[in-house]
């Protein structure tokens, strides 16, 4: 029986073993996902209060549409021999889909990086609200302004004191001019202080140093700098983009018997960018790529990419959120308007559970426009 192994148990790995599921229909095609763990970790979602609701069991999206689940983690990929290596095992496939996701780049060199708090990982979002719980007006320090830094340090300042550092001149600079206005005055509003054109060069106990020679009270140090795509990438091409990723086509396959998607993939948006590291673009490479994969075996048609237009929406904590449309991320909806279509896409990135129709029809809809007022809602594709 042909074989279709998928590497990766995000939201990438999670459709493509849907997408697969979906092409096979009822031929004759074995899907295995290796994962090492037993939950799709909602990794947008770390920067809330309880990360241990930002999760849903594999097993419940998996076994009814009739995908097997090997709990291990992948070491080698051997593509001429099209084997894969996994807690010492070695599994054949006939396709491959590579969805092992990115990880936070840590600090090089950086005393006291030991000490460090993130949100990139389930376990890192647990360590840091652990370390907090209970705490009256303790002190964060959070290095990075972008996506990730943001909504970490707005959510931080329910609960005591942030300062937000970064090196660049200006807060949420790769999020360009369009939200800033809105970001700046939430920051403003929920008193997280800016050290820009700065960082972190030491942690200590209770303190954290900057790059200006400033000592700062810091409870905590969270870092939010830097995410690189999963190492395996360097055993499928050795033509890398700036992020670790691999290059693929519009059908996102990447060698004959291997496609990529998620955040390992570096796949075409539109004629002028590349899809963005995050869930809204690894959702429809997963679904697309497990088709494929499935699709290339049984003689079934291929799919291309064809993304839904793109979107951003960042929480501010007290101060609601801010959701932008397209590239020059134009701010259709903010503060309590914004939140709500937060509240609203954070449900969506839910994969349905324990119904093979309805996670097959989920994996089906590639194309996702989300609303940006709630009373859209109804005229809109929901997202899957």
């Amino acid at each position: 029986m042909a074989h279709v192994v998928i590497i990766g148990g995000g939201f990438a790995g999670v459709w493509s073993a849907a997408g697969a599921a979906l092409a096979r229909g009822e031929g004759d095609l074995r899907i295995t996902l290796v994962a090492p763990n037993e939950h799709l970790v909602l990794r947008p979602r770390l920067y809330e209060p309880e990360p241990d609701l930002a999760k849903v069991e594999l097993s419940r999206i998996l076994e009814p549409i009739g995908v097997e689940h090997l709990r291990a983690s992948v070491s080698t990929i051997d593509t001429d021999r099209r084997v894969v290596v996994a807690d010492g095992e070695e599994i054949g496939y006939d396709r491959l889909v590579l969805a092992a996701g990115s990880e936070l780049v840590p600090p090089q060199g950086l005393p006291g990086a030991e000490r460090l708090f993130d949100i990139d990982t389930l376990d890192g979002a647990r360590r840091l609200t652990d370390h907090l719980r209970g705490r009256e007006d303790y002190s964060a320090v959070v290095v990075g302004a972008g996506f990730v830094g943001l909504e970490a340090a707005t959510a931080l300042a329910a609960g005591g004191r942030v300062l937000l550092v970064d090196r660049s001149e200006a807060v949420g600079d790769q999020l360009g001019p369009g939200p800033r206005e809105e970001i700046e005055a939430a920051l403003d509003g929920l008193g997280v202080e800016r050290r820009l054109g700065t960082t972190v060069t030491e942690v200590g106990d209770g303190y954290a140093v900057l790059s200006d020679g400033t000592k700062v009270e810091a409870d905590a140090v969270v870092w939010s700098v830097g995410i690189r795509a999963s190492e395996l990438t360097r055993q499928i091409s050795g033509e890398l983009d700036h992020l670790g990723r691999v290059p693929v086509d519009r059908r996102l396959r990447a060698l004959p018997e291997v496609f990529v998607a998620g955040d390992t993939a570096a796949a075409a948006f539109d004629a002028e960018h590349t899809v963005m590291q995050a869930c809204q673009h690894a959702t429809p490479l997963g679904k697309v790529a497990g088709y494929n994969a499935a699709a290339d075996l049984l003689g079934v048609p291929l799919r291309d990419f064809t993304p839904g237009p793109y979107v951003t929406c960042l929480d501010l904590g007290g101060a609601g959120a801010v959701f932008t449309r397209g590239w020059d991320r134009r701010v259709m909806a903010s503060g309590a308007d914004g939140a709500a279509v937060k509240k609203r896409i954070n449900q969506l990135i839910h994969p349905p559970v324990d119904d093979a129709a309805k996670i097959l029809a989920a994996a089906d809809r590639v194309y996702i426009e989300l609303p940006f007022f709630p009373r859209d809602e109804e005229k809109t594709t929901p997202a899957g």
